[in-house]
């Protein structure tokens, strides 16, 4: 697994604060899609349980769609492939990083690109949504902690957008 880290995205080397808020690089994790018609299969697969409702998170499992979830992980864990089964577990580590902001200002900073009423989201939801004009996966973990995960190549835009915003 390649993992980047901040040096490798020329991007947020040492957390940026400002009073209120503070945007930094997530800690090293497993990031694994996971797609199933049947989510019991699936679910007796990886042995954990999934999520049933859309937004909802569990164990570190967020259901992105109907048949469509996000496992993020302890660095190094690996989920059961369910080889010959109808289920996919794909190992998107190397695909994704994450960018954590937190502190009072947080959900602030997130709604500066965001289109979502960020105020309403409740913790422990996540989603696929937009950043300006990016994709990502937003995840609120704590009522001022937001968990964002966005693809690599788009980490560096993501982060100095994140930056300027603090700075206005």
């Amino acid at each position: 697994m390649l993992e980047p880290v901040a040096a490798d995205l020329g991007l947020l080397e040492q957390p940026v604060t400002a009073p209120g808020v503070s945007v930094a690089m997530a800690p090293a994790m497993s990031r694994t899609v996971l797609r199933a018609h049947d989510a019991a299969l699936l679910s007796s697969i990886i042995a954990r349980p999934l999520p049933a409702q859309i937004g909802d998170v569990a164990g570190g499992i967020a259901c992105l769609g109907p048949d469509e979830w996000l496992a993020l992980l302890p660095a190094g864990t690996v989920l059961e492939s369910g080889a010959g089964q109808p289920v996919s577990v794909v190992d998107v580590s190397s695909r994704a990083v994450g960018i954590v902001v937190e502190g009072p200002g947080a959900a602030a900073l997130v709604a500066t690109g965001c289109p979502l009423d960020i105020e309403r989201m409740a913790v422990g939801r996540a989603t696929r949504t937009v950043f300006e004009t990016v994709e990502i996966v937003l995840w609120r973990k704590a009522e001022h902690t937001f968990h964002i995960e966005v693809w690599r190549s788009f980490a560096p835009w993501l982060g100095a957008a994140l930056v300027s915003a603090i700075k206005l």
